[in-house]
């Protein structure tokens, strides 16, 4: 079952939560307050452009959208493919140079169409783990892990594997591996990966069936217990994951419950966070969101995690105007989404041909030829 307004919401909701918890990233929760108000940040702060700015968080996510749709076109058009994850490593290659665009101009990009989009070419606090690793030409993977790393980065970036695999009847379970793979490019710790593929299994869920959201979270915990059983912390994530639906049906005060989460700065925090506000506040899109995103840790990945987690159970319509109007990229982010629904269409002996298709996943071209190919 495949339904736009889902894919739509899982993209818009996790740049939302984003950008929300962008303008509080690195900010104690006791300034927050201060700040804010009683019920912390509940509308964005806007750049001098009238945007609420996203962060990596939202960028790498649409460069992993980007990667999936190129390596399904070049399957389509070619008849042979490699693995998903080495078409999202080549696009991150491309995000990579557009964390130095402020300082030393645009670079041409060599597989993605995102870099031909100037708002896209500006460093928005991007991790030091994935910068460092993406600089390297030989990437990590779940069994050859080229660091110790566990930090947020490998799991705030992965919703989109979830949203269209699942759309592509790809079996659960290589559907949780191609998440976990694609984290482990750069943070190699089990902690750093299994988050990752707890969430595409969550997103894949919630976005191709009406499951309760609950029962997809229960399901995904279970999954990744059996997939990653031989692992070191395996016990650590089921048990967190655990904690977290245990304090989301108590009357805990949201920040109290964050606290006993963590702060989010380590995947499995940032997602045991996510999953806490979305199951507390499964049918408010805006409460879950601002639960996520006003505390003492990383709010713009808890936020962003929520965001990706609720859009894609709740849809567009469950996300209030008032997040939509002034979010940066926005048009970008629903044509991602739209292309993630809408898929390759043409085929390597059919003849339809698509000729925007064809500039942004085959030319890199799209939406302007830049001079630079």
């Amino acid at each position: 079952m495949k339904d736009i307004d889902k894919y739509r919401g899982c993209m818009l909701g996790g740049a939302v939560g984003d950008a929300l918890g962008y303008a509080v990233e690195f900010i104690d929760d006791e300034h927050i307050f201060r700040k804010f108000g009683e019920n912390g940040i509940t509308e964005y702060e806007l750049n001098c452009n009238g945007k609420a700015e996203i962060s990596d968080d939202t960028q790498m996510s649409l460069f992993t959208a980007d990667g999936l749709l190129i390596g399904t076109t070049r399957g389509m058009m070619r008849g042979i493919m490699g693995s998903y994850q080495s078409y999202i490593a080549l696009c991150y290659k491309d995000w990579l140079k557009t964390q130095t665009a402020d300082e030393l101009g645009f670079e041409a990009p060599e597989y993605s169409w995102l870099n031909n989009i100037p708002d896209m070419n500006h460093s928005r606090a991007p991790g030091r783990t994935c910068i460092s690793y993406l600089m390297h030409n030989n990437l990590g993977s779940v069994n050859e892990p080229k660091n110790n790393s566990k930090g947020c980065g490998g799991v705030m970036r992965v919703a989109p594997i979830g949203l269209y695999l699942g759309g592509r009847s790809v079996d659960d379970t290589e559907v949780d591996m191609i998440g976990a793979e694609t984290a482990a490019l750069t943070h190699g710790h089990d902690l750093g990966f299994i988050p990752a593929a707890a969430l595409v299994h969550i997103i894949n869920a919630v976005s191709h069936s009406n499951i309760a959201l609950i029962e997809a979270v229960e399901k995904a915990k279970s999954a990744v217990a059996n997939e990653f059983s031989n692992t070191k912390h395996i016990t650590d994530m089921v048990n967190l994951i655990d904690k977290a639906i245990a304090l989301s049906k108590e009357e805990y005060n949201d920040l109290d419950a964050i606290r006993e989460l963590g702060q989010g700065w380590v995947a499995e925090e940032t997602l045991a966070i996510a999953i806490y506000c979305a199951l507390k506040y499964s049918d408010d899109f805006e409460k879950a969101i601002i639960a996520s995103v006003n505390h003492s840790g990383d709010s713009d990945s808890t936020g962003a995690v929520t965001g990706n987690i609720l859009g894609a159970y709740l849809g567009t319509k469950s996300i209030p105007d008032k997040y939509l109007e002034d979010l940066e990229l926005r048009d970008t982010i629903i044509e991602l989404a739209d292309d993630l629904y809408n898929d390759c269409q043409m085929s390597e002996y059919g003849e339809y041909r698509d000729p925007i298709w064809i500039r942004k996943y085959i030319e890199h071209s799209y939406p302007h030829n830049t001079g630079k190919e």
